[in-house]
């Protein structure tokens, strides 16, 4: 968090100095955006004052001149936020009687943290300047959009994830553990259901095309995105199923090490496979 807020602000500063628009309307948006999950009881003060610093910091490193704040990371950004906001509100009473139901008060400032924190690190100006001097960057140079791929395949990471564990706890059979299929009660660290990864899987895909849609990409690029956030959230139900049960990571250790696998993961797959607008 102390990183996104000096990037932040060195952005804001920066851009102020060359167009002033570009850092009036990020930071607006950013707040009007932190105002409306307030207000919506989604999310704590510190949770919203943390989204609006990753926000803006996501927006800021792919902002354009000119600037359309629509082809911007805001848009999956919103996506990854609604997404969440209607999942977990979704047979709210049934996750109460469970006692799996998210706290009224919204959302922590770690879950955000969590979910968002990978994102805004491979997408910032220092991720992509080492990104540049690697052979994959020279490979890629020519295709639209390619290096937010990986910040794309975790924010879809961040979404399937939500919705596939709040949808999984009510719709469906009973979950299953991912490393025995053994039936087990819903809410379960690990379980896994085949209604919540459908959803999962759709949430991905929906976060994947509203990035290629607003920051560019072509099918390469979105397949790479749906990829690599399914196998993270995969990889999050195996962490559960191992490491979160025997309380080696909390919750949001493994949201944060699911939505860095993701990303890694799209990383791998720009290196090996053959994208549109590369020679």
């Amino acid at each position: 968090m102390p990183f996104a807020s000096a990037y932040t602000l060195l952005q804001a500063h920066w851009w102020t100095t060359q167009s002033p628009a570009v850092a009036i309307w990020t930071l607006g948006l950013s707040l009007l955006l932190g105002i409306i999950v307030l207000w919506l009881r989604a999310a704590t003060p510190a949770a919203a004052f943390t989204g609006v610093v990753i926000t803006a910091s996501l927006i800021f490193s792919t902002g354009t001149v000119p600037y359309l704040p629509w082809h911007t990371a805001l848009v999956p950004t919103l996506g990854v936020s609604l997404l969440a906001y209607i999942a977990t509100r979704f047979g709210r009473m049934r996750k109460e009687q469970l006692g799996t139901a998210e706290k009224r008060r919204g959302r922590e400032a770690s879950q955000i943290a969590a979910n968002l924190g990978i994102a805004m690190l491979v997408s910032n100006d220092f991720f992509q300047s080492s990104l540049a001097n690697t052979g994959l960057a020279a490979r890629l140079s020519a295709a639209p959009g390619v290096f937010f791929v990986p910040a794309l395949a975790a924010l879809a990471e961040a979404a399937a994830d939500t919705v596939s564990s709040e949808i999984g706890q009510v719709l469906g059979d009973r979950p299953r553990m991912i490393t025995t299929m053994r039936s087990t009660a819903p809410g379960t660290d690990g379980a896994i259901s085949l209604a919540g990864t459908l959803a999962g899987i759709a949430a991905a895909a929906l976060i994947a095309a509203a990035g290629v849609w607003a920051v560019g990409g072509g099918l390469t690029s979105f397949s790479i995105a749906c990829a690599a956030a399914v196998f993270g959230l995969l990889f999050d139900s195996l962490l559960g199923a191992t490491l979160e049960r025997i309380g080696r990571l909390n919750n949001d250790a493994v949201n944060f090490l699911s939505t860095a696998s993701a990303a890694a993961f799209a990383l791998g797959l720009l290196a090996i496979l053959p994208h549109p607008g590369v020679g």
